[in-house]
């Protein structure tokens, strides 16, 4: 664990690493906890010493609601764009690509293979707040701003008042922006990352892996994280200009290494995340994957 004032930094397993992630306790007369992905025996700890009285998820990823389904009593809120949706494994299913790439049988195919963990992280979910909102918990302002480009409604929680940010998957990890469900937009990820350099903050705090950054190092972090986006564009049209099919870019291993692509999900993901790039590009895909990229 590790304090920033009122806010105490709870570690998912492996660096939180996905499919784990960090969670922030806000240590106030309200004991509210962000995000749920830490570990469990932590959240359980921090609920026995301190008490939770209310659960916000920054965004619908079962890394990111991972636990709320130990604290089956407890009010939770979601981000206003994505809460009818998470109540809904169907549209859960077309926000995650699968829909797009495999049609309803791979949606019911895929709903086979959902956790009842999972289920019950999104069925608890009670009740949303709204973005740009000043919202007081104690003696803790916080303000959820809407940082689409992620997922379409996720939200970063800031605190002005004690120049802390956390960015929750604008995460700056080896692994690159992750924008590859349907509802992720790459033009929106870059506004959004470019968005939170503005912000009168000195700490930011990541949802995976390194975790704490000054605005310098984030910043510095910010250039490189973003620049993988163009880096994948030109691998993509390097492969496009030799001659490659749809199916068989999709093959090769441009997020995901080549070895875990077996993985139906990140199959998908995979697939959904190089569509985008495509459009960038310039490029539309035949309706027979086999069949060459085409300029629209």
């Amino acid at each position: 664990m590790h304090r920033i004032g009122p806010l105490i930094v709870l570690e998912g397993k492996n660096d939180s690493k996905v499919p784990y992630s960090r969670s922030l306790y806000l240590d106030c007369s309200e004991k509210v906890l962000i995000d749920s992905g830490a570990q469990r025996k932590q959240l359980v700890n921090i609920d026995h010493e301190f008490g939770i009285e209310l659960i916000i998820n920054t965004h619908y990823h079962p890394d990111h609601i991972r636990n709320n389904h130990v604290f089956s009593n407890i009010p939770k809120w979601m981000n206003p764009l994505e809460y009818e949706m998470s109540r809904s494994i169907e549209k859960i299913a077309m926000a995650n690509g699968v829909f797009q790439e495999w049609g309803p049988i791979g949606v019911e195919a895929w709903k086979q293979t959902m956790p009842q963990e999972l289920i019950e992280n999104l069925d608890g979910i009670s009740g949303s707040y709204k973005y740009e909102s000043e919202y007081q918990f104690g003696d803790v302002k916080v303000i959820f701003l809407h940082t689409p480009g992620h997922t379409s409604g996720l939200a970063c929680p800031y605190f002005p008042e004690l120049g802390v940010v956390f960015t929750v998957d604008y995460d700056m990890t080896s692994f690159g922006p992750w924008y590859n469900g349907t509802d992720g937009n790459i033009e929106e990820f870059i506004a959004s990352g470019k968005r939170l350099l503005t912000l009168d903050a000195d700490t930011y705090i990541t949802g995976h892996q390194k975790g704490i950054f000054t605005k310098q190092e984030f910043k510095q972090a910010m250039d490189s994280f973003l620049a993988i986006i163009d880096k994948r564009d030109e691998l993509i049209a390097k492969y496009v200009k030799e001659g490659l099919t749809f199916k068989e870019l999709t093959s090769i291993g441009i997020f995901y290494p080549k070895k875990h692509l077996e993985n139906p999900i990140l199959q998908t993901w995979e697939r959904s995340g190089i569509r985008k790039h495509l459009k960038r590009l310039g490029l539309s895909v035949p309706e027979d994957s086999a069949d060459l990229l085409k300029a629209k």
